[in-house]
């Protein structure tokens, strides 16, 4: 199932060079370029304002975007550059790249974990630790996962959650070459503590000292 594509406003910029371009960051806008696929490139002008929001939010360079135009037809880019102000670090210029539904893309996908409710060592009071949230996936470009789910049934206290154990969406790629771990039960905080006191006691065992040792006389 293909996850929603963010949109990702702009305009057309009238103009080109420095001098359009400067009149568009005096006006609130960053000038940007969008350019491959089987279009002309396109000068365009996005909003200051959501650029920054859309920055902030991170992973602004792995995120696929639907840019809508007014007087062109939607379609799907990929930011392959932000120029930024050397003294400011503020963005001034944005490239992005056309894609065809058959182009192969790098992405975070979310994670979703199902029968939690199922799993045994949940029942015990164990806890789910999520280790990775989101997982870098190589998918292409029109069939875009809404997610990977990591079923939890049967799952027990101490039971770690591999990426090798995840089955992927069709045609989709881990970009990372090792068995990485996606999450966890860990014991219950009570258990845990018990635990700990029972090696504290453990610990705790009295070894006599040479200068302790009853002596007797011959």
């Amino acid at each position: 199932m293909a996850g929603k594509i963010p949109d990702l406003h702009a305009e057309v910029r009238t103009g080109t060079g420095k001098g359009a371009a400067r009149q568009a960051r005096r006006a609130g806008m960053v000038p940007g370029i969008v350019y491959g696929g089987d279009g002309d490139p396109l000068a365009i002008n996005i909003p200051f304002n959501k650029l920054f929001k859309k920055l902030k939010e991170g992973r602004f360079l792995s995120t696929l975007f639907n840019m809508k135009v007014e007087g062109q037809e939607d379609v799907r880019v990929i930011c392959r550059n932000v120029q930024r102000d050397v003294v400011k670090d503020l963005p001034t210029h944005v490239d992005f790249l056309r894609l065809r539904r058959t182009s192969l893309i790098k992405l975070f996908i979310h994670v979703e974990f199902i029968n939690e409710e199922e799993a045994p060592g949940i029942k015990k009071g164990g806890v789910l630790t999520v280790v990775r949230p989101e997982v870098e996936l190589e998918v292409t470009a029109g069939d875009i996962p809404e997610s990977i789910t990591v079923d939890l049934d049967g799952l027990d206290v101490g039971d770690i959650v591999h990426i090798s154990d995840v089955k992927l969406p069709e045609g989709a790629k881990v970009t990372v070459d090792r068995d990485f771990v996606i999450a966890n039960i860990s014991a219950p905080s009570s258990l845990r503590s018990e635990e700990d006191e029972d090696e504290a006691a453990e610990g705790d065992v009295e070894v006599p000292t040479v200068g302790d040792e009853e002596t007797t006389e011959e």
